[in-house]
C-alpha cells in the first residue's frame, strides 16, 4: 500500500467515524425527544359525587347564613356539572352568574374576582371577554391541581364569596 493510499484510508476512515457519531448522536436525540413527546399526563377529574359534595357545603353555608342562591359546579374546562337553585334565591338572573362564575373561575385559573378587581384597576379591556367579571367564583384545589370550580351567585357579592368558600373548602379538606 502506498502512503497516498494509507493518508487516504486514514482520512475515509476518521470522517466515518465522526459521520456516524454524529449521526448515533442524532438518532439518539430523536428517540429521547419521541419519547417524551409520547408522555402523558394524569388529570384528576371531578365526579358528579364530588360535584354535590362540593354543592352540599356551600348551601349548608348558604342555610346557616340565611343566603339563599344559586351554586353551580363545573369541571376544570368550565362545562356545567351540578346546579343548585335554593328556594326564595332572589335573583332569577342567578341561574345564569352562577354558573358563569364558575366557568370564569375555571378557564382563568383563579377566583372571578380577580377579573373583577383587575377592571376596577382600570383594566377595562376584561369587560369584553364573556366572561363574569364578579366575586362568587372559585376554582377547586385538590393536591395542587385545579379539578373544577365553583360559583355562587346570591343578593350580595360578599355572600357570593363566603358560600363559595365554603364549598371550596370542604374539597380541599378531603383530599
Amino acid at each position: 500500500m502506498t502512503d497516498y493510499t494509507q493518508i487516504t484510508l486514514a482520512k475515509t476512515t476518521a470522517i466515518l467515524t465522526k459521520t456516524t457519531t454524529i449521526a448515533a448522536l442524532i438518532l439518539a436525540l430523536a428517540i429521547s425527544m419521541n419519547a417524551r413527546a409520547a408522555e402523558v399526563t394524569t388529570q384528576h377529574v371531578l365526579t358528579l359525587d364530588a360535584a354535590r359534595t362540593v354543592i352540599a357545603a356551600a348551601e349548608a353555608e348558604a342555610l346557616q347564613k340565611g343566603w339563599p342562591c344559586v351554586i353551580a359546579v363545573t369541571d376544570s374546562a368550565g362545562y356545567l356539572i351540578a346546579l343548585d337553585r335554593m328556594d326564595a334565591s332572589p335573583m332569577l338572573a342567578s341561574v345564569e352568574l352562577a354558573p358563569a362564575k364558575a366557568r370564569t373561575a375555571a378557564l382563568f385559573r383563579k377566583p372571578s374576582k380577580a377579573l373583577e378587581d383587575a377592571i376596577h384597576a382600570g383594566r377595562t379591556a376584561a369587560v369584553t371577554a364573556g366572561y363574569v367579571e364578579m366575586s362568587g367564583g372559585l376554582p377547586l384545589i385538590v393536591n395542587g391541581e385545579i379539578v373544577g370550580a365553583i360559583g355562587v351567585s346570591s343578593a350580595q357579592p360578599d355572600w357570593d364569596a363566603a358560600i363559595a368558600a365554603a364549598g371550596a373548602g370542604v374539597l380541599a379538606a378531603r383530599h
